[in-house]
């Protein structure tokens, strides 16, 4: 079990919960917050996530990544605007945050609140 944030993810089973609810995420969804949140604190390039989760070097399109990330964020309650889970650092990858940045408490909850 990987617990980071209010984030819990198992590996062994393939399921994923937040502060307690199950999230259901997709097989690809799943592998790409596993990527981010096995290496916890740690930037990891675009590169890397495109190896690691659809084992490919090339890039099919672009926008994968993104897409898939946004399925993510909305389903973590991540504001994508002001992100506490997973941050983008542009032009270098994604990091899952292992602490909420300064003044981002309770806006994903917020979000995710909005949203329902």
């Amino acid at each position: 079990m990987i617990n980071v944030q209010e984030i819990s993810l198992d590996p062994d089973t393939r399921r994923a919960w937040r502060a307690g609810d199950e999230i259901n995420l997709s097989r690809k969804e799943f592998d790409l917050v596993l990527a981010l949140i096995s290496r916890a604190g740690v930037l990891v390039t675009r590169e890397e996530l495109m190896r690691e989760v659809w084992q490919t070097t090339f890039w099919t399109s672009s926008k994968t990544i993104d897409v898939h990330l946004g399925w993510v964020r909305r389903k973590l309650g991540d504001d994508s605007r002001h992100p506490s889970l997973i941050s983008t650092v542009r032009g270098k990858g994604l990091r899952f945050e292992t602490v909420a940045p300064a003044g981002a408490a309770g806006t994903a909850a917020t979000a995710a609140a909005q949203e329902a």
